[in-house]
């Protein structure tokens, strides 16, 4: 029988997890949980996963053989109902743009963003029609 899974969370190499923490905890209203030296666990009061920010290179991360990688190939993605009002909040607010706002022919609208640790955030709204 699998194991009940109470709850999931991602686990993300930065060289510095106070940064990629606050960017998230202004811009998109995630609420900090836990927090130490190296250490920053965040959760979001609209519910999914939690994300917890670990300095690049801590002495203790298990497996120490990847302790040392940040971002390789990978997208923080929340959905919203309002991407163009979060993009011209983002704006306002001197957010590095990587991908301005486009519409994907299968009704994916998005917009990348960079954190100040080069983490690339994207926000992405499912469009229904015309």
């Amino acid at each position: 029988m699998p194991a009940k899974v109470t709850s999931f969370a991602v686990s993300l190499n930065v060289p510095a997890p106070e940064a990629s923490a606050a960017f998230l905890v202004r811009h998109l209203g995630y609420i900090v949980e836990m927090e130490n030296d190296g250490f920053v666990s965040l959760r979001h009061p609209g519910g999914g996963l939690n994300l917890i920010f670990l300095r690049t290179g801590l002495s203790t991360f298990q497996p120490p053989e990847v302790a040392g990688r940040a971002r390789e190939g990978l997208l923080l993605v929340h959905v919203v109902e309002n991407l163009d009002e979060v993009h011209q909040q983002f704006l306002a607010d001197g957010v590095d743009v990587v991908t301005p706002p486009e519409t994907e022919p299968w009704g994916e609208r998005f917009a990348q963003y960079r954190d100040p640790n080069g983490l690339i955030v994207q926000i992405v709204q499912w469009i229904t029609g015309e």
